[in-house]
Order: C-alpha cells, then structure tokens, then sequence
C-alpha cells in the first residue's frame, strides 16, 4: 500500500487472521505465559508490573524466581523489600517495583479480601497500575473484554493505518470504538508478538511481512 493511503476497515479481519497464523513461530509474550499456566489473576498482575520496561527474557527469569518465594499477597507482604529486590533484579526499576509489590499486594489484603478485582476502574485505583496493566489483567486474567495498548499495539495501530493517535490512550479509546470486540482480549498478544519479532520499531522487516499489503507503513523510513 501507498503511504497516504488509509488502510480499508474491513481489513483488521484479514489481519487478525494471518496475524494468528504467523505468530504460532514465535514465544508468546511472558505474561501471556504466565496466565495460561497459572490461571490466576494475582500471578498475571505481579508479572505484568514486572514486565514494564524490561524484556520478555528478563522477566521470565525474575518472575520464575519471584514466585518461587511467593504466588499470593499474603506471601508477598511477608517479604523483605531486600528479598524481593534481590530475586527480581535486573528487571528495569526494580528497587521501585519491589516496592510497588509490597504496597499492591497489602493494598489487595486490605481493600480486595485478597482477591485481585476484575473491574478496571477498580484495578486503576490500585497505586503502580496504569492502564496498560489494568487491561492485560482483565484480559488475560478474567478473560474479560479489554484492549490492552503498549508500545507495539500503539505503534503498529498507527503504522497500519488503522487509527490515527499520538499516545497509547488515545489509541486504546480509538480502538474502542473501532475494533470489532471480538478481538480486543487478543489485540495485544499478536501486535506484541509481531513488534517484537519482525514489525521492529527502527527498521521493520516489511519485504517479508504478512500483512504488508494492508499497511500504510505511516512513519516508516527505513525498512528491511
């Protein structure tokens, strides 16, 4: 497609579609992989708050090591901050995340009877989710309808040419209203998945993209 030229709506199908196939050769994103084997929205969201500016394989080893000490709030308050610190680093942050653990999961034993809340303005109330995080939990913890935006999502919902934003906000409330709600809970895993491994942010590799002939390719300079 001709930069300039706005992506057809009805191609998001076709998209998702090819996107689901061609994902299956690459990891899927760690917390994704964490809620298939834990089924449990705690685990999803201490993972989650760890994965924020940090690396997939980073996370994977912190959180590994992390649960293996403690898999409940109550667990996680009985922690030292030098405990948690030391089996999270070198996730970006770690100081202030091991901080962030304490004060959630206390916060979940006082306000939440321990239980991990399923509603997002509940989730948001919550000191260190924004809402990124929100939305993966009730994604990928409840199952619930949401739209989960991070770098990728946005990023590449703008490169097709499927939304017009400047911001991840603004990118999940256009695809609120545009994406057909059957893909919202999976939006995230194949955008994530394909940003990482081929639709880089510097560079992407579009001679060999799946889905090349619906994109835009807004803001793409250089490419593979």
């Amino acid at each position: 497609m001709k930069p300039g030229l706005m992506m057809k709506d009805d191609a998001i199908h076709s998209i998702v579609r090819t996107l689901k196939r061609e994902i299956r050769q690459w990891p899927i994103p760690i917390v994704g992989v964490v809620a298939d084997r834990s089924n449990d929205p705690y685990q999803v969201l201490i993972s989650c708050l760890l994965s924020l500016r940090t690396q997939d394989k980073t996370t994977a080893e912190a959180t590994e090591r992390l649960f293996r000490l403690a898999k409940t709030p109550a667990e996680m308050v009985r922690l030292s901050p030098k405990t948690i610190r030391e089996a999270i680093y070198p996730v970006g942050f770690y100081r202030t995340k091991a901080r962030t653990l304490i004060s959630v999961s206390r916060d979940l034993i006082q306000r939440f009877d321990s239980l991990v809340p399923d509603d997002l303005d509940e989730l948001l109330t919550l000191k260190g989710v924004g809402r990124k995080t929100a939305n993966l939990v009730v994604t990928l913890g409840f199952g619930k309808h949401g739209i989960c935006v991070d770098t990728h999502v946005h990023r590449i919902s703008n490169r097709l040419g499927y939304v017009k934003t400047k911001t991840p906000d603004e990118t999940e409330t256009a695809l609120r209203k545009k994406l057909p709600k059957r893909y919202w809970i999976i939006f995230n895993d194949l955008l994530v998945t394909f940003g990482q491994n081929l639709c880089k942010p510097i560079s992407p590799h579009c001679s060999r993209c799946p889905i090349s002939k619906y994109c835009d390719r807004v803001g793409v300079g250089h490419s593979r």
